[in-house]
């Protein structure tokens, strides 16, 4: 049986989700929590005994693949756009004292 949704729930939920709400904004959002719980009761009427548990509900499984460098080391190129190099790699300002 689903818990009936009364001032006092309603009124914990609006200051847990921070909501100002009107009186007849109040009843109607207790109206619509009440039709969400009444689903889930419809829901736990269903048979689920020979339905196993699963943690997804796609049976894919990870695809992996092997890590190959396909743009090769373009090391010079990338040092060409350097504004100062010091011994092939980039030299920048230091930021530490």
């Amino acid at each position: 049986m689903a818990k009936i949704i009364d001032d006092e729930t309603m009124e914990n939920v609006c200051i847990l989700a921070k909501l100002s709400l009107t009186e007849d904004e109040k009843e109607k959002a207790k109206e619509d929590m009440q039709k969400m719980l009444d689903y889930v009761d419809k829901l736990d009427e269903l048979d689920t005994s020979s339905v196993e548990p699963m943690s997804h509900i796609f049976e894919d499984e990870n695809v992996f693949r092997e890590d190959i460098v396909t743009n090769g080391d373009n090391h010079e190129a990338m040092l060409a756009n350097a504004p100062k190099q010091k011994e092939n790699q980039y030299q920048v300002p230091k930021t530490i004292g």
